[in-house]
This record gives C-alpha cells, structure tokens and sequence, in this order.
C-alpha cells in the first residue's frame, strides 16, 4: 500500500507539471494571413526631373505564414506598389508588382519579450523574390528580382488578431528602367531601393486557442526538483508501518484513512493549484489537488487550513500581492460551494515567490500557484 501513495502524488504532481509544459509545447496555432497597407519612398534610380512625394501613397501587400516552431517560421507574400509624381515634378504613374518567399524570425521569444510583456511582438523577416516594374505611358515592363527585409512590431489584440506595424527595405537587382519608366536605368546592379512602411493586422488561424508568435516553450525543463519530491514521500512512507495506509477508490475521490499523513503531504505542498500566466483561474489539471484538500477537510471536521496564493516574478510587487490574493480567494471560493465553512479557511497573500528563479518560463509556471497549510 505504501507505493499507492507514492504513485497517487506523483501522478498528482506529475500531471500538473506534464500539462503546463506539453500544453506550451504543442498546442499551438502555427498558420496566419497577413494583411498590410501604408507609405514608401522610392530612393533609385530615378531619371532627372522626376521624384515622388515623400512618403507617397501606395502599398498594399498580402502574405501567409508558417511557423516551424514558435522561433522561426517562412512567408509567402505579394505586394504592390503606386509610384506617382509629386507636385513638382514631371508626371508619371508606375505599377510595382512582387512576390517573395521570406524567413522569419520571432525576435519577441528569441529576446524573451515575455519576461515583461504578453501583448508586445517583434518579428524579423528576410528574403529574395521576383518582381515587375510597369509604365504603361512610356510601355515598359522591367522584370527584376529584389532582396527584402524587414521587422514587423505587433500589438496582441486577441488570440486570433495582432495589430502590425512594418518597415522594410527593398533591393531590386537586374532593373533596366528607372522607377519613373522614362530612361534605362545606368547600373543594373542592387540599384533599386525602396522603403516602406506600413500598418496592418495578422490573422491567427488554427484550432488551437495560442499561435506560436505568443506561445513560450523552454527547452531546458529540470526534472530534478520533482525527482526529489518524490524521493522524500518514499522516505516519509517507509517511516510508515504498512498496516497505517488504506486508500479506497470512491466516486467522490481518493479517501485516505490515516489523516496525518495526507496532512504531512498537504503541507509539504504535495498537493499544489497552478495558474496561468496573469490568470486567476485555476488551470483545468489543479481539480485533482483541490479533490485532495476537499476530501481531507470534509474527513476531519475540526481541521482549517491557510490558503496561500503566489504569483511569479514579473510585474510590480502590488500587483502581484493583488493577484496572489485574488487567486487564493478563488481557490476559497470553490471549498465554499463545496459546503467548507468559510471560518475554516484563511487566505494568506503571499505575493511574488522570490524563491524561485525569475529567469527561467519554467520556474515561472511553478510559481504561479496555491499552496495549503493545514492548521
């Protein structure tokens, strides 16, 4: 009976720290459609006497993207560019037309941007790509090949949209006339160069509920410290005569005979509620925890416990003591409707755990719980 215990922690422990780390991993959204318009200023080649307005009107540009992991992805996308004369100048009207393939790169979770935002991306794109200048007053039609890059800021507005704002540069080589169509071009090197800046939205597809532009995985996940935790319960239980441990199965959940034991367990935070990053709801995965508790508190009527709730170490320290309060207090709430009497529960905000590393996404998600001290 002794490894029944062992094996229900473990279970317990390991599904919470299982879900947090495979739900990060994979269940992500990895397709998006981007859609852009804004501003660009043809630098060259121009012929004299023709120039356009700068910034002039107008880009357009449309592009889907794949992401190979929430790091690094590739972009398909066409574009399309008005150049027209300014005021001034030699009138002139000329079409752009391109399409590229490009890699990417998301320069928010390489630059871990999670740390101190979740509503702030960054994304850098580079790439090569074909394209046609178009004049049809002077009849020319100049195909080219460019080199683009760019970096691409975002603004979370939701799950499935992102506010974008985008500058790029494009080198056209080969190109034979000027932007204007009027003369050939003298150089027909990289002597086309456009900027561009426009603004526009990503739109996540996908069934899961994250895409990978906002979904943080680490790598570098330590099992050491469940290891040990599972090396002290053993030690705790073979402390323990055989004949102390009986554990029936019963709809309502595991019930355990000898309280004192679970009461150890409970206080040693075998049994733990975690929370999403700036949630206040418990995770799906902590019911099993709250089970325990329940159970334990409805076997012994004259026992209360200290409720205490953590939060990670981003954000301020009032904000934090706020949200730990506010996750303790939920976790209050839900022994309540189970019909524990409020006198019997105690919340205790503890703030920001500061004994957990702040630097590492997975430490983070153990910091970010409800703990129980059984009084």
């Amino acid at each position: 009976m002794k490894k029944i215990v062992i094996i229900l922690a473990f279970s317990l422990g390991l599904t919470n720290l299982h879900a947090q780390t495979e739900t990060a991993s994979n269940d992500y959204n990895k397709w998006s459609v981007e859609v852009s318009g804004g501003v660009h200023k043809p630098q060259r080649p121009f012929s004299s006497g023709y120039s356009t307005s700068t910034p002039s009107f107008f880009v357009g540009d449309l592009g889907v993207r794949y992401m190979l992991n929430n790091k690094f992805g590739l972009k398909a996308d066409f574009g399309y560019n008005s150049f027209t004369a300014k005021n001034n100048t030699v009138d002139f009207d000329s079409k752009y037309y391109r399409v590229d393939l490009q890699a990417v790169a998301n320069l928010g979770r390489i630059m871990n941007f999670e740390t101190w935002t979740k509503t702030i991306g960054l994304l850098g794109h580079a790439g090569f790509g074909v394209a046609q200048l178009e004049n049809k007053d002077f009849h020319v039609k100049d195909r080219v090949g460019n080199f683009i890059a760019g970096v691409t800021g975002q603004i979370r507005l939701t799950d499935r949209l992102a506010l974008t704002g985008d500058f790029t540069t494009i080198l056209n080589a080969s190109q034979d006339y000027t932007f204007d169509g009027a003369y050939v071009a003298e150089n027909r090197g990289f002597s086309g160069l456009i900027f561009q800046g426009t603004v526009g939205l990503n739109v996540y597809l996908g069934k899961n509920s994250k895409h990978a532009d906002w979904t943080v995985i680490s790598q570098d996940f330590d099992s050491s410290a469940l290891e040990n935790k599972i090396a002290d319960l053993e030690n705790l239980v073979k402390k323990m005569p055989e004949k102390q441990v009986i554990i029936e199965k019963q709809i309502s959940g595991p019930v355990v005979s000898d309280k004192d034991v679970i009461k150890e367990m409970i206080n040693d935070k075998y049994y733990s509620v975690y929370f999403d990053f700036n949630k206040s709801t418990p995770i799906e995965n902590s019911t099993a925890a709250i089970d325990v508790v329940l159970t334990y508190l409805r076997k012994t009527p004259s026992a209360s416990i200290d409720i205490l709730g953590f939060a990670d170490q981003v954000g301020s320290s009032e904000y934090n003591d706020k949200l730990s309060n506010t996750r303790a207090n939920n976790v209050k709430t839900i022994f309540e409707k189970a019909g524990i009497a409020s006198s019997r529960l105690n919340v205790v905000a503890g703030g920001a755990d500061t004994s957990i590393q702040k630097d590492s996404e997975e430490a983070r998600r153990l910091a970010r719980r409800v703990t129980f001290r059984v009084k």
